[in-house]
């Protein structure tokens, strides 16, 4: 199969101006394809298809995409490159139309930028089917043509990062249970151990931490908990200061005592999507051969309602000495990060970014278009802002004022609560003014990612189901990090 891409024309009646790689077909099939784009309906808007059959024995189907515009670059009231967006969009639909015909092998044109042309048509062939006995055909994406081989690498690599993200985030949580995740993203840094160290944490090391907020969650579950520690030393000198992630790492989450609702508990298995996407960023990484170090941090349990599990008004105390009142055992992810947080201090870091599933209200007040970012950096705000209108996965800066501090610190049996004292009210902003509490770093981030950890239909490259977003943000962030230290 190949995909070719056509522009919109400036004149709404005009017929598609192809892109230089949908030319050289054309003056190969001598000039039909132009000659049936124009007579099979009207003109290709953006994210549609046409679909030919027979035009050249080397691709017996042929889908032309429509890619919108032609250089419209950064959209200000968007924040995001819409060229980037269009072509991801306007591949993935393609590759997938040939996927429907069960051809095993589709020709991608690059379209201008065969980086976005990559990760389209890799993010919009995975499905996750690892447990169904009827798969469909996997297709394999190949460059058409040889300009920019270089850049679809580089594509594939950071596509497939996301992709490791969401099978993760996807795989039932009796498949992907603390210790299976730890080894599984062991196995997958195996190949790059000259430069990379994995070390999976035990219950016995955690409770030496004094991780006394972890290990609170961690007890209600027969599954013992793990501290997940990877180093990723790909900078000049061992010695060089490192960026640290830290990720949420609940891999099921049934709230607890504070039980949630039983419909679409089911989702709640990729509660650790914060880990799922901060490993599989520190993979990319590692697989980009990034010139920097990166640590990552990913405490793993479940949250299970047993009679050994926290009870609401239970007091725990954290790594740092804090001791917190929990009031609902559903607000836990809060409790891992306090530990996890404290405990990345240790390294001295550049920058502090931790990702994490962690409130509904942060779902109801931007939904899935952008990540909540809470930060007390401009500087790393600027960066994680830069990377995403590159990578089209986006973030929104939210306040982290001392209004909100006040009402986690106004505990009567500790010295914090893990929920607001009006519950309802800014509940993300309240979570992300707790999680400051445990943080002593001049660069720190909180990006909470529970609106953006699914699909239904809203990014058109991803299908349904398990977003692993915003992991090509933390990457591209990375790499303009690694930029940054070299000069």
């Amino acid at each position: 199969g190949l995909v070719l891409g056509a522009y919109s024309s400036e004149q709404d009646d005009g017929a598609a101006q192809l892109t230089s790689a949908g030319d050289a077909f054309d003056r190969l099939v001598s000039g039909k394809l132009r000659e049936l784009l124009s007579v099979c309906g009207p003109p290709l808007k953006k994210g549609k298809t046409r679909l030919f059959h027979g035009l050249h024995q080397d691709f017996p189907s042929v889908v032309v995409v429509g890619l919108g515009k032609k250089n419209v670059g950064v959209n200000d009231q968007e924040n995001w490159n819409e060229d980037k967006e269009n072509i991801r969009a306007a591949v993935a639909v393609g590759c997938r139309q040939i996927q429907d015909l069960e051809i095993p092998c589709v020709e991608v044109d690059p379209c201008g930028d065969a980086q976005a042309a990559a990760e389209g048509a890799v993010l919009g062939l995975h499905e996750y089917n690892e447990l169904k006995q009827k798969k469909k055909t996997a297709v394999t994406p190949q460059l058409h043509g040889s300009a920019g081989s270089e850049a679809w690498q580089k594509g594939v690599i950071y596509a497939e990062g996301q992709n490791l993200a969401r099978y993760l985030m996807e795989a039932p949580a009796n498949y992907i249970t603390p210790i299976k995740f730890a080894e599984y993203i062991e196995q997958k840094l195996r190949s790059f151990s000259s430069n990379v160290k994995v070390h999976i944490r035990p219950e016995s090391w955690i409770a030496t931490q004094q991780m006394g907020a972890f290990l609170s969650v961690a007890k209600g579950s027969a599954e013992p908990p793990i501290f997940l520690e990877i180093h990723y030393l790909g900078g000049a000198s061992a010695n060089d200061t490192p960026l640290v992630f830290v990720g949420k790492g609940v891999t099921f989450d049934s709230g607890g005592i504070s039980l949630k609702p039983s419909s679409g508990m089911d989702a709640m298995r990729a509660d650790m999507g914060g880990a799922a996407t901060v490993c599989s960023a520190i993979v990319t990484a590692a697989a980009l051969n990034l010139p920097l170090n990166i640590i990552g941090l990913a405490p793993l349990c479940e949250n299970m309602p047993s009679g050994k599990a926290n009870k609401p008004g239970d007091v725990v105390r954290a790594k740092n000495g804090k001791t917190i009142q929990v009031d609902n055992t559903d607000a836990e992810g809060r409790l891992l990060l306090a530990d996890a947080l404290c405990y990345a201090h240790n390294f001295n870091a550049r920058a502090i970014v931790n990702a994490a599933t962690l409130t509904g209200a942060m779902d109801v007040a931007l939904g899935s278009a952008a990540t909540g970012v809470f930060t007390n950096s401009s500087w790393l705000w600027n960066h994680l802002y830069e990377a995403s209108v590159l990578t089209g996965d986006r973030v929104w800066r939210m306040p982290l004022f001392e209004h909100y501090t006040k009402q986690v610190t106004d505990c009567p049996l500790a010295d914090l609560s893990n929920i607001g004292k009006y519950s309802r009210a800014g509940g993300a902003c309240t979570a992300a003014a707790f999680l400051k509490e445990f943080v002593t770093a001049s660069h720190w981030a909180h990006l909470d990612i529970a609106g953006v950890m699914s699909n239904k239909d809203e990014v058109p490259y991803l299908r349904k189901g398990m977003a692993g977003r915003p992991t090509r943000t933390l990457v591209e962030f990375a790499a303009r990090l690694s930029q940054d230290s070299q000069n």
